[in-house]
């Protein structure tokens, strides 16, 4: 408090007097005589000719920052020339902070701050002075603009705006290595004092690091830091202003330092030999065991490359690098044998990929170790001597031959029996046999080579201490052929020869096929058979490559005089035994051109100047005996279906009723007659009774009641409606058939007597025979009908 006060004494005392020139920058000092307070005076109206006397000019006050004491603090007057000191004149104060941060004396024109103030928060205020009449509230001179500055003193510290920081430098790096630049910011008035001159300091991490002390860079202080040793370090700098000299505030933040990692260390093997345990039946290229080296560098600086030296056992083994753990995974590469050899040893190196050259100069980057393999015996299958087993056999050979055999070994230690099968795909396959203890193989059935030429099966041989270790081989046996087919003539078996053919003229060409697997270079010899070779009409002759021509040996063949000749020819093989067949060619004679073109080989058309063959005339005959067959037999249908219309109509009366209750399809039975002629046009419309379904019973009303006495007709209705009733191919409804309509134009008018208001015995049909011959015969019928009396029957 006692400092603050002395430098605005100091103050008050520099700056009394000051002067300042309204709205019109001056110099900052001008040098004078008077007055000797802080004060602004204000122009007024004046002549020319007088001259205003001042002293110190200034544009601007100041007032102390963060001021404490009891009193407002005083900053500076205003003062008019036109002011006498008598009370007329009033002063004005306005803009930046006028009322609440400065007031003003209106009649003495002394300016206070009446509160505290912060330059950081506001490093001047900007304001206007005016003096006016107090009477008349007119200005006395014009307004006036002048500056209020705070003036600043040491009250903010430095402070590091990006704290924490993180920074790396690479391990062993020298001395005055670059780590990192930090920076300190204070809010005080930098162009003022020392307030904002900062200087920077390690409070802790030294000795490892140093910092400048006006930069604030950091630097490497030590050589050689390692990584490994230490990865991590937190240095704190402190910044401090006021030069650093004793009274200054300070400020601190912390640095984490991370060494990164370089490559200077070799990988070690954490010993010198390494023993693994490996089975025998382990699998080419599985995983028998894994080393490892140690490299305490991160990273890519710590990946390795494993390697087998070349040496005794190295070639049945493979390394390679487990990316994830960095371990070497030993891998087999060929199989192994307890009983052929028990241990394997080799060395391993283990490098590093990335290297640093700086660190060459240390010595090779790269570690040995020995590798141990042991192997432990298994208890395997046993071995055969072969892969596969080819054999050959006759398809002639006697059931029971021995063909051949395998081998299979126990080579384990103390070795087992081995017993032997065959594996047949089914179950139905026994063309073989194999002895269990021998190994043996048989045959067991005759073999055709024509059927199978090849048998594909496997054996399976099994310890007889341990039956479930087995081994399997494929067993291939070729069927041999046998000379057992005599050769055939390809086809054709027919060919023509024209008529007018020439002796030893070739006239077909024939080829020969055996059925049997014939050798490379088997020859085909052809020649006519003994007793066609008197006389013949035609030769073979064999060309010695497996063909033969057939060649005529007269001048010219007749189709009268035979049509066909038939050659025998004998076909003979190479093989042993021979075989040879004889096959017979059927050669045509046929009427050529004089080109040789064959025109036509018919016979029958020989004989059509001079009359028909026997077959065309039997074919003919037979033609017409079928033609009036079924003429006699249409006849006879004829004749015998007008007999039984004639029979119907008069020997039989009761055939002739036609009946209306028909119980049959009805209109929808179309396989009778159609009879929608005889449909009313009009009734239809109305009768829509539906026929896929039970109609309702309908009482029509009789106009006359049945004839009783008509016993035949009652018996037949009653016999065709029980067989109806019984019959189980008949609808299962009634179908009611309904004759209404007769047609128009009868000149009888109707004959129904369902309308008829007359009784049967009222009727008098002999007036049907005035109608003609057609109503002859219903003459005859009703005529009948009449006279027939029951009652006079006894």
């Amino acid at each position: 408090m006692l400092t603050r006060n002395c430098l605005s004494l100091l103050l008050w005392v520099l700056f009394d007097g000051g002067l300042l020139t309204p709205l019109q920058p001056q110099p900052q000092q001008t040098l004078a005589t008077e007055p000797r307070e802080n004060v602004i005076h204000l122009p007024g109206q004046r002549s020319h000719v007088h001259r205003v006397k001042r002293g110190w000019v200034w544009n601007q006050f100041f007032v102390l920052e963060e001021y404490m004491g009891s009193e407002p603090q005083y900053v500076g007057k205003l003062h008019s020339d036109l002011d006498k000191g008598e009370g007329t004149v009033k002063y004005t104060l306005s803009g930046d902070g006028a009322g609440t941060v400065f007031t003003i004396d209106e009649t003495t024109g002394d300016i206070h701050a009446i509160r505290s103030l912060d330059r950081e928060e506001k490093p001047f205020y900007t304001l206007r002075a005016q003096a006016v009449d107090i009477e008349t509230r007119k200005p006395l001179e014009p307004e006036s603009e002048f500056i209020i500055k705070v003036q600043d003193i040491n009250d903010n510290e430095p402070k590091f705006l990006d704290g924490p920081y993180i920074a790396s430098v690479p391990e062993m790096s020298p001395v005055g290595a670059y780590v990192l630049q930090v920076k300190a910011t204070d809010a005080d008035d930098p162009t003022y004092g020392n307030s904002a001159r900062v200087v920077y300091s390690i409070l802790q991490g030294q000795p490892y690091f140093s910092i400048d002390p006006k930069t604030g860079v950091i630097r490497t202080a030590l050589p050689n830091m390692d990584r490994e040793v230490k990865e991590q370090y937190q240095v704190l700098i402190q910044a401090k202003d006021m030069g650093g000299q004793l009274g200054g505030l300070a400020g601190t933040t912390i640095v984490n330092i991370t060494l990164t990692d370089v490559n200077d260390n070799p990988p070690r093997f954490p010993k010198s030999i390494f023993h693994l345990k490996v089975p025998e039946s382990s699998p080419v290229g599985s995983a028998i065991g894994r080393i490892r080296a140690v490299d305490p560098d991160f990273g890519q600086n710590a990946e390795i490359e494993y390697n087998i030296v070349p040496g005794d056992g190295g070639n049945l083994f493979d390394i390679v690098t487990d990316e994830d753990t960095q371990e070497g995974v030993i891998k087999l590469k060929k199989p192994l044998d307890f009983e052929t050899k028990k241990a394997y040893t080799f060395k391993v190196e283990a490098s590093n990929v990335h290297l640093d050259h700086r660190f060459h100069s240390a010595g090779p980057f790269k570690d040995t170790a020995t590798v141990k393999i042991s192997v432990l015996d298994v208890e395997e299958p046993p071995v055969f001597s072969k892969p596969l087993y080819t054999m050959e056999v006759y398809e002639d050979t006697p059931v029971g031959t021995i063909i051949g055999a395998v081998t299979a070994q126990d080579l384990d230690v103390g070795s087992s029996a081995v017993r032997y099968l065959i594996d047949w795909k089914s179950a139905g396959d026994s063309y073989f046999t194999i002895d269990a203890t021998e190994g043996t193989i048989a045959t067991n059935e005759l073999l055709d080579r024509e059927s199978i030429a090849q048998y594909n099966f496997s054996i399976i041989a099994s310890k007889v201490s341990n039956p479930l270790l087995t081994s399997r081989v494929n067993i291939l046996i070729n069927v041999l052929d046998v000379n057992e087919f005599p050769p055939e003539i390809s086809v054709p078996y027919e060919t023509a020869v024209c008529e007018n053919a020439k002796p030893g003229q070739i006239i077909q060409i024939v080829s020969a096929a055996d059925r049997d697997l014939s050798p490379a270079g088997q020859q085909f010899s052809f020649k006519l058979s003994p007793e066609a070779a008197i006389k013949p009409n035609f030769t073979v002759r064999d060309f010695r490559n497996n063909t033969a021509g057939i060649e005529t040996r007269r001048n010219g063949y007749s189709r009268r005089q035979q049509e066909l000749y038939f050659l025998p020819v004998v076909i003979e093989d190479s093989s042993y035994p021979v075989q040879s067949s004889t096959n017979t060619m059927t050669i045509r004679v046929c009427r050529c051109d004089s080109d040789g073109t064959i025109l036509s080989c018919n016979v029958e058309a020989i004989f059509l100047p001079v009359g028909l063959s026997t077959g065309a005339l039997i074919a003919i005959l037979l033609c017409i005996v079928i033609l009036l067959a079924i003429v006699v037999l249409y006849v006879a249908l004829r004749r015998q279906k007008k007999k039984d219309t004639l029979m119907t109509s008069k020997e039989d009366i009761r055939d002739n009723v036609i009946h209306y209750d028909d119980e049959g399809g009805g209109e929808e039975d179309t396989q009778a007659f159609d009879i929608g002629a005889l449909r009313n046009p009009k009734v239809i419309e109305d009768n829509k009774i539906r026929r896929d379904i039970k109609p309702d019973s309908l009482c029509l009303p009789r106009q006359r009641p049945p004839v009783e006495d008509n016993t035949d007709i009652r018996d037949f209705i009653n016999q065709r409606l029980q067989e109806h009733d019984v019959d189980p191919t008949a609808p299962p409804y009634d179908s009611l058939a309904t004759y209404a309509y007769e047609g128009n134009g009868s000149v009888a008018d109707s004959l129904s007597s369902i309308e008829s208001l007359t009784t049967e015995a009222d009727q008098d049909y002999n007036y049907l025979t005035d109608w003609g011959p057609r109503f002859k015969v219903l003459a005859d019928m009703f005529g009948e009908e009449e006279s027939y009396n029951p009652d006079k029957v006894t």
